[in-house]
């Protein structure tokens, strides 16, 4: 490889783009960076990257001159549009076998769709999820890549060493599957992001208004959570949050305006669920948790308009607190099964062959969602490559069943107090659900069948057989066929 030339190009210098290339840098790679505003590149090699041995390129063209072959190009632009605009401009100043790939947020059906496109052309691609923020671009995010198979070889080894690493040196990195799988794995680990969020905020709301917990015992009691099962990237920020003061020295937190943003991975994450008919509830709650909280003008007034109860702080706060401890654990594994249960039935959909404890372990570090408990889903699959659900799992199904008690009184808490616990109690409702030998579902068939002659099966014949009822007298004998009313 020539010394003049470039190991990869990256596109897109906002402050993700920046940090992955200084991280590139650190490693001992030399990276050519362009930007669409031109002036961005000359003021980051001027500044951030300053004393490094990165190239800044003022045109398309003039990147992938700087890049040795196959030429890399890194696209770390926003979602959409713009990477097949950028993906159409490069490709006439690219030659077969070479590799673009895509670190942003993209949905999992356009890296689907841009792979094949771009194998029908000769060029190879990877669509990869990058986890971890700011500081995880830097040094070391979690990544997740998919595409096309013939690229990874390539660019295998550059990834590898910027990832973060867990204990024993391992990269949070490996290759996840074909077409859309890296982009959907990391979907995924948005949407689970999603639910352990919101989790954490019911936690927070539950203990201020059940205890009527300072900002500084707040503080105290999460990170005293880190110490243990809980420990994780979340909560210890969380911990951090509370101490943060304002300019009149009172607490930061209680100047945020409650009303939430996304940018719809959540959501995509909660599509697929209901797309693929798997129960990945918790996600979905934490997504409309978000819509509710937005509705802020109409929730003001509505307080003015709806009581809840008025209840006095809880007696044994100790007690109080452990509750509340034990449903949020509880709840993260449920939200973590539920996740597991997406990416096994969309991995059978697409056909790809993902590696579940290797995610897990890919998580481990560098990412958002990083915590000390991803170790036990990785052992749990190496114990049982052929796990159907993590909830079976013998570290699981102990823990559910030694912790319950208090994961009831947890949701009751938020009952009592009013406080609003959607994810907390659809965790506790999957948990009863899933482990619930005969469901009223009975009863839906009997009413389905009933108004639409939708037949029903019956628990003394084998399944596959269905059964149709003249339910009044008056209907006939024909089922429904395709038409559904």
């Amino acid at each position: 490889m020539s010394k003049d030339l470039c190991d990869i190009g990256l596109v897109g210098l906002a402050v993700m783009g920046q940090n992955l290339v200084l991280n590139m840098n650190d490693h001992g790679y030399k990276v050519a960076v362009f930007n669409r505003t031109v002036s961005k590149v000359d003021d980051f090699i001027q500044n951030e990257a300053k004393g490094t041995q990165v190239v800044g390129a003022h045109s398309i063209e003039e990147l992938v001159q700087l890049l040795a072959r196959p030429r890399r190009v890194m696209l770390m632009v926003k979602a959409g549009d713009t990477v097949d605009h950028m993906i159409d401009s490069l490709v006439p100043h690219l030659e077969a076998g070479d590799i673009i790939i895509d670190g942003g947020n993209s949905l999992y059906t356009d890296s689907d769709r841009r792979s094949k496109a771009l194998e029908a052309k000769g060029i190879l691609f990877i669509g990869t999820g990058v986890s971890g923020g700011e500081e995880g671009a830097r040094f070391g995010p979690s990544i997740m890549p998919g595409g096309n198979p013939a690229a990874w070889p390539h660019v295998k080894e550059i990834f590898q060493a910027i990832a973060a690493k867990v204990e024993d040196g391992t990269p949070c990195c490996d290759w996840v599957g074909e077409g859309g799988a890296g982009h959907y794995v990391k979907m995924v680990h948005n949407g689970i992001e999603y639910g352990d969020m919101q989790l954490i905020c019911e936690a927070y709301q539950l203990l201020e208004s059940g205890l009527k917990l300072s900002a500084d015992e707040l503080h105290e009691v999460f990170a005293d959570w880190n110490k243990g099962e809980l420990d994780s990237f979340l909560i210890e920020i969380t911990a951090e949050i509370f101490t943060k003061k304002d300019e009149d020295g009172a607490p930061l937190i209680d100047h945020i305006l409650d009303t939430a943003g996304q940018k719809g991975t959540g959501k995509w994450t909660a599509i697929s669920a209901l797309d693929l008919g798997t129960p990945v509830t918790l996600i979905g709650e934490a997504v409309f948790a978000r819509c509710l909280s937005a509705l802020k003008d109409e929730r003001v007034a509505a307080s003015k308009v709806l009581s809840g109860p008025k209840t006095a702080p809880a007696a044994d706060r100790k007690a109080f607190i452990e509750d509340v401890r034990r449903a949020l654990y509880c709840s993260k594994l449920i939200s973590y099964a539920q996740g597991y249960m997406l990416l096994r039935e969309a991995a059978k959909e697409q056909g790809w062959h993902l590696n579940l404890g290797g995610i897990a372990l890919m998580w481990r570090g560098g990412c958002i969602i990083r915590s000390r408990f991803l170790g036990k889903i990785k052992e749990a699959f190496d114990k049982n490559p052929n796990l159907t659900n993590l909830l079976l799992d013998d570290f699981f199904s102990k823990l559910l069943n030694d912790y319950q008690a208090s994961w009831r009184r947890g949701v009751i808490h938020g009952i009592e107090y009013g406080v609003a616990t959607p994810a907390f109690s659809t965790a506790l409702s999957f948990f009863d659900g899933y482990r619930t030998e005969r469901l009223p579902a009975n009863m839906l068939q009997a009413q389905r069948d009933f108004f639409g002659a939708h037949t029903y099966e019956r628990i003394d014949k084998p399944r596959g057989q269905f059964f149709h009822t003249n339910w009044t007298g008056r209907g006939g004998r024909v089922s429904s066929g395709t038409y559904n009313a």
